[in-house]
């Protein structure tokens, strides 16, 4: 079973991580944030608004993952995401890095509500993902401070020390968005 102090350390490494990419992220000038880093490929391509507005999407999917194993242990995310964020990707470049560190903020606030109202053994039930497999709400939470990880090296033109450990090969999630995009422009 999870414990308290393996929470504490989660919650810790959550701020850590968040801090970092909040330096990283107001480093940067309006033009910088802007900036598509030379060769890069699949995310790595994102501008760091971009980047901002794509952790923004994934914590609302990982809080929403979470909910799936907090309602049914062993549940299937196949179709599971979060709610829609104000200012997706695709949208991203018109705004400022103030506004995604804010919707950011917002968010980590209902996720921090969302470990506390937990209780020890909750920690310990499972969700599979078409992406990872099996994985325990710990292991879910866990991704937070990872992605955070991850992206602020990126956001700072420098590859990360993390790397997801995804089943199969890594999904091209931002050609998968620009192909998203395409079709729903073609059915309008």
């Amino acid at each position: 079973m999870a414990t308290r102090e393996q929470v504490t350390d989660l919650k810790e490494k959550m701020a850590e991580e968040r801090t970092a990419l909040i330096a990283a992220a107001r480093s940067l000038s309006p033009e910088d944030a802007l900036r598509v880093p030379v060769d890069a490929e699949g995310e790595e391509q994102w501008t760091a608004l971009e980047q901002l507005a794509h952790l923004w999407e994934m914590e609302r999917s990982y809080d929403a993952w979470v909910r799936a194993a907090l309602e049914e242990d062993g549940v299937s995310l196949q179709g599971v995401a979060g709610e829609p964020v104000e200012i997706p990707i695709e949208k991203a470049n018109g705004h400022t890095i103030d506004e995604m560190l804010r919707a950011l903020e917002v968010d980590r606030a209902y996720t921090f509500g969302l470990i506390d109202g937990l209780a020890l053994e909750a920690f310990d039930r499972k969700a599979v993902s078409p992406m990872f497999g099996p994985l325990t709400v710990l292991q879910y939470l866990r991704s937070f401070y990872r992605h955070d990880r991850q992206h602020a090296a990126q956001i700072q033109g420098r590859k990360s020390d993390y790397q997801p450990n995804f089943k199969g090969s890594e999904p091209n999630q931002r050609q998968m968005r620009l192909e998203k995009v395409a079709r729903e422009a073609m059915g309008s």
